[in-house]
Parts: C-alpha cells; structure tokens; sequence
C-alpha cells in the first residue's frame, strides 16, 4: 500500500537519511525504534508533506504523490485538544473544518466514544478529564479523519505505564476492528514487540535501516513470552550499537 523509495534528506550538510526503502502492507502494523535524533520524526515531517525530501519517491496505492497529507491521519505525542472545545467538539474537527459536518458524522463519534471508554464524557472540557481519556479522544479524532494510514509518533509517551498498557490494546484496535494501516515512531522497544506486526531497527544518523523483524507471535503478546524476551534483548544489543559516547 505504501512505497517509499530512495528517500534522502539533509539539513545544510547535515545528512539524515538517504535511500531510504520501506514498504508497508495493507492494514498491517510497522513500528520504527531507533536512537534519539537518528530521523524518525523528519521522515514522518516528510511523509506529511512539513518538508519536501531531496530525492526519492512515495507511493500510496500505486500511485505517485508528494507526501501523504491527504491520505494519513497523524497523531502526535501530545493530543492537542483545544482546551475550549469540548471532547466531542475536539473529535468532529476533521469533519468541522472540512464543512462535513452531520448527524450521521456526529453519531459515528459517539460510537467511538462508547467503544473508547469516553461515553458520558462527550461535553467535557479536556483539563477536566485525565491524560489517558484524552489520548482517547485524540485516537477518535484520528479516526474520524477517515484515512486508511494512520501515522503514529509516540502517541502514548506523555502518559503513565499504566494508562499506557491500556491506551496500547486500544491501538491495537486501529488495525484489528477499523481496518487501519499503522506506522508507528516508539522509543519503548516493550511496546514495538507488543503491538507491531514488523518491528523496523533504525541506526543513525544518518538514519538507515538495519534490521526488520518479523513478529509471528499471535497478539495480544503476553511481555513475558520467552521468544519476546529474546528478541528485546536482540534489539536493545542493535540500538546500543549507536549509542554515541
């Protein structure tokens, strides 16, 4: 479904990533780890169309197009609700803005809000409710963009560890129960072995891809799977590599 191809970008002479090859399947589920600074969130400014990359090609589909701003939903690492709308008006707002507005819209957002754990809580602003509940309403404005791919940059950082298992089964969900094609930005490589289908082990910079590994262990993934053990310890030895003195 998606198709990047010798992507190369730089800042000056500051070098990030070139020949740059990565292919997601349809409605599967592709985590990138790698250091920090190495050009994770540069690739997604680039596949969002935030800066254009010096050479290479994306492809959506078979088709040839600039960067994804109209085929990806992004969720970022903070929610970016707008703190006087309330969370049902912070869920409508890709179809608000968009002059899309309906009954029908509006009552597929209190669906999700139901199948979210948020009913009840539509006309709540969001310093009333706590971080977890609005990553949740910040997961059914995502998917009311209404997009096949949905572009992850550490949505579940700003959380805590137990918000965070939780709020992951809910990701899980984007690909099991709505049909979504993930790409997900982590720095836990706990979390990339519990919810990727490919786990894709990053170096840099400049950022290149040295590793993809292929989870074949059924999900939900208990962490204490031997197999999963082992494949941690094998990734975090990787990452370590780059580690810079």
């Amino acid at each position: 479904m998606l198709n990047l191809n010798g992507l190369e970008m730089r800042f000056d002479d500051l070098l990030v990533f070139s020949e740059f090859d990565l292919d997601l399947p349809v409605n599967g589920f592709t985590v990138l780890v790698g250091p920090s600074g190495c050009g994770k969130t540069t690739l997604f400014d680039v596949l969002t169309g935030v800066c254009a990359p010096q050479g290479g090609t994306i492809r959506w589909a078979g088709a040839l197009v600039d960067h994804l701003g109209q085929q990806a939903a992004y969720m970022q690492q903070n929610d970016l609700l707008l703190p006087w709308l309330p969370l049902l008006g912070n869920a409508l707002l890709p179809v608000s803005v968009a002059g899309k507005e309906t009954d029908i819209r509006r009552q597929e957002a209190r669906s999700l809000f139901d199948q979210f754990g948020l009913a009840g809580f539509e006309h709540y602003l969001p310093r009333a409710v706590s971080g977890g509940m609005r990553q949740r309403c910040a997961l059914v404005r995502t998917l009311m963009f209404d997009r096949d791919l949905v572009l992850l940059d550490e949505p579940l950082s700003a959380v805590d560890a137990i918000t965070r298992r939780s709020l992951q089964s809910q990701l899980l969900l984007l690909q099991s129960r709505f049909g979504k094609t993930l790409l997900m930005i982590t720095h836990d490589v706990e979390e990339a072995l519990l919810l990727a289908d490919t786990v894709v082990v990053l170096s840099g910079p400049p950022m290149r891809i040295v590793e993809c590994i292929d989870m074949a262990i059924p999900k939900p993934r208990p962490m204490d799977h031997p197999e999963l053990a082992a494949i941690k310890v094998h990734v975090l030895n990787e990452l370590q590599k780059d580690m810079r003195p």
